[in-house]
Order: C-alpha cells, then sequence, then structure tokens
C-alpha cells in the first residue's frame, strides 16, 4: 500500500487528517467551539462572504509579507495564538515553536500549555507569553514575572471567557491526569488510533495534562482542570485590573479578545499597545458575530493609535489577505495550526504556515499590490451590512 505524503496541501486536509489520527476525544477537543457552534460557522463563512477586485496587468513582480508586531520584525503576518495543553503531539508546544521560528513568525504561548515557558523560549526567541486572570494580583503577577525572567517579548492578556458548557455535538471526556485507571477507561478510543499511540511510546512519554506555567513554588504541578477551576472561579477584572496589569509589564502588551468599539477605546485608555479581535475561536458566547465583523469598526477607532490584530476563521492565505485589507496589521491562528502539528508534528506546522504564506502571495499577485501593508478595502467587495458596529 502506498504511503501516506506527508505534505498536505490545505488547512481541510491538515484537519481530516487529524481526524483520522487523533483518538474521539482529543480530536473533539480541538473542535471546541459552544452551545450551537454557530460563532465558529460565522468566523469562517464570514471570510466567504468577502469577494476580491483583482487587477489583470500592471502586476508587482515582487511582494513583501513582512511586518512589524509588538516591536518584532516578523517575515509574514501570521502569528501563532496561544492554546492550551497541546497533547495532540508528544513535543506538543515545542514543536509549534520551533516551527513558528523557522518561518520567521512569532510564539504566542499559554499559561495553560503543557510546556514550561524557560523551554519554550529557548525554541523560539520571539515568544509572546498569554495569561489570563487567575487568581489574585499576587498569583497573576508571578506568572508574569517568570515569563520576563525566561526571555518572553511580549505579553497577552485574555479576558473573554464566558466558561459556557455543553455542545450541541457533545463534549469531549477529558481526564483529570493520566494514572492506570484512566488508561483502562480510555484504552478502545486509544488503541483505534494505534499510530498516535505508537508516537507517545516512541517518546517514552504519556499524554502531560498538567499546565507547569501556572506552578507554585512548593506545590504540585497543576492539572488543566485544576488551573482551569481556579480560573473559572475567579471574579473578572475590572478595567482598572487591567491598567495594573500593564503597568507592572515594561514590553509590548496586548488584549485578546475585544470585539466592541467601546472595549477597544478602554483598553486604548488602559494602556495596551495591541488589541487581538477575537472571540476565542467560537470557544466563548456562541452568537457572537464573526470577529471580522468587527474588525473594520475597532481598526478605525483605534488603529492609528495601537496595533489591530484578527484571530478567528483563518484556514487560507486569502483569509488573511481580507483581514489586513480591513485594518488588521497581522493575524493569528489556533485551530490551522494545531491540525497541522497532529498531522506531522514540527513539519505539519511548518506545511500550514507555508500554505497561507503561498495564499497571500497568491493574492498580493491578483491584486496588484508589492506589500502587504498596501492592502485597503478598495481591494475587497464588501457586501452590505457585513461589518457590524
Amino acid at each position: 500500500m502506498a504511503r501516506l505524503n506527508p505534505w498536505f496541501e490545505s488547512v481541510a486536509e491538515a484537519q481530516r487528517r487529524a481526524r483520522r489520527r487523533l483518538p474521539e476525544p482529543v480530536y473533539k477537543a480541538l473542535i471546541a467551539g459552544s452551545e450551537r457552534g454557530l460563532t465558529i460557522q460565522d468566523n469562517q463563512w464570514a471570510f466567504a462572504e468577502l469577494g476580491f477586485a483583482p487587477h489583470v496587468a500592471g502586476l508587482s513582480d515582487q511582494r513583501s509579507q513582512r511586518v512589524t508586531v509588538m516591536g518584532q520584525e516578523l517575515s509574514l503576518p501570521v502569528l501563532i495564538s496561544p492554546t492550551g495543553v497541546q497533547a495532540v503531539h508528544p513535543e506538543g508546544e515545542l514543536a509549534v515553536a520551533r516551527a513558528a521560528a523557522s518561518r520567521g513568525t512569532a510564539m504566542g504561548l499559554s499559561s495553560f500549555a503543557s510546556k514550561p515557558i524557560e523551554d519554550v523560549v529557548v525554541a523560539n526567541p520571539v515568544t509572546f507569553f498569554q495569561t489570563s486572570w487567575t487568581g489574585s494580583r499576587e498569583h497573576v503577577m508571578a506568572g508574569v514575572e517568570r515569563a520576563a525572567a525566561a526571555g518572553a517579548c511580549g505579553l497577552i492578556l485574555t479576558l473573554n471567557w464566558s466558561f459556557s458548557e455543553g455542545r450541541d455535538w457533545g463534549s469531549p471526556s477529558i481526564p483529570l491526569r493520566i494514572d492506570l485507571p484512566t488508561a483502562i477507561r480510555f484504552a478502545p478510543a486509544v488503541l483505534s488510533r494505534p499510530s498516535w499511540l505508537r508516537q507517545w511510546i516512541s517518546a517514552g512519554q504519556l499524554p502531560d495534562l498538567t499546565v507547569p506555567n501556572l506552578a507554585e513554588p512548593g506545590r504540585p504541578v497543576p492539572t488543566f482542570f485544576e488551573a482551569y477551576g481556579g480560573w473559572k472561579n475567579t471574579p473578572p477584572p475590572s478595567w482598572e485590573d487591567v491598567a495594573w496589569l500593564r503597568s507592572q509589564w515594561e514590553g509590548p502588551f496586548m488584549l485578546k479578545g475585544v470585539t466592541r468599539i467601546g472595549d477597544a477605546r478602554r483598553a486604548v485608555d488602559a494602556g495596551v499597545t495591541a488589541i487581538s479581535v477575537s472571540n476565542h475561536g467560537g470557544n466563548n458566547l456562541d452568537g457572537e458575530l464573526a470577529s471580522v465583523r468587527s474588525l473594520p469598526g475597532i481598526a478605525a477607532a483605534v488603529g492609528h493609535e495601537v496595533e489591530v490584530l484578527l484571530d478567528g476563521g483563518i484556514r487560507r492565505g486569502s483569509d488573511v489577505v481580507k483581514a489586513l485589507a480591513l485594518g488588521a496589521r497581522a493575524v493569528l491562528i489556533g485551530r490551522a495550526y494545531l491540525w497541522g502539528l497532529a498531522a506531522n508534528g514540527q513539519a505539519g506546522v511548518e506545511n500550514v504556515l507555508d500554505l497561507l504564506r503561498g495564499g497571500i502571495d497568491s493574492a498580493l499577485l491578483g491584486l496588484g499590490r508589492s506589500d502587504v501593508r498596501e492592502l485597503s478595502p478598495d481591494d475587497l467587495i464588501v457586501p452590505p451590512g457585513f461589518a457590524r458596529g
């Protein structure tokens, strides 16, 4: 039987391979979402509503994708969005960080990651550490100070999470920790995906469901769900808390999860240097509109004061170009690279980034642009009522 070519030609194919390779509970964890999944769907379909207005002659034979985000020169306008516990592959966040470094872009590391910040910064010096508001100010600062000591070059604060539970297609069954009883219970699902199991056996380890970046001195490293419970039971932060945390961090500071113009202005007042227009990949409040629908209004309101990025629904290079044309400086990707990681490890993440780079270049060529910074709404056909304030 012919061996499957490890290279894939689309993010959709990476997702198909991830589904075939991963045990069902692991794959369903990547799908995530909430309730009816309306926001997940709109994140992608909104891009399909946008059309291009290409040129036919006088096209540029030299095209640049270089951008500066949070003080870092990147070779393409695509960053790795922080996602928790990447147990789809033994190397997890380290493989992703190396892939991002090899393609000249930044790594966003979640505080809920399965690999410590110190190791990830070695794999990719351009690492932004993401924190959520968990516990007291002192607890939050302990993680931030650790990230600074490790060499993180930017801080991302994610706030938009409403802890919505229940999905119409069923939620994944994820254990608190991996022990013998758990291994027995999940054996049927794991044994049905022997290549995934062999990968972990070859690495000499089991999937690690702990979150080392949230460890406290002298205490056991918490599991994901122990840390998640602490986050869920923490009172939501105020704008004063955001301003306070910003004052504690000397470098670039991104607030991730903004979808309202008023909140964007409040974020600027709090001193942030960047905003990510994001609905948490549809994992938050179902019924939120696609991030890209909120992008034009936010970019127009505050884009002259702070860097505006977009997170949500990016599956191809043309999506990136549409986001940049509507005012984003760059985009962040989440599920796309996780599917690449599941399909083929570090090489799979590199494959995804290469696909996006190629798609961006193709769109720039058709639009007659020589630089991603030249993109504007004039390059798009935007249907009436697309952008929502």
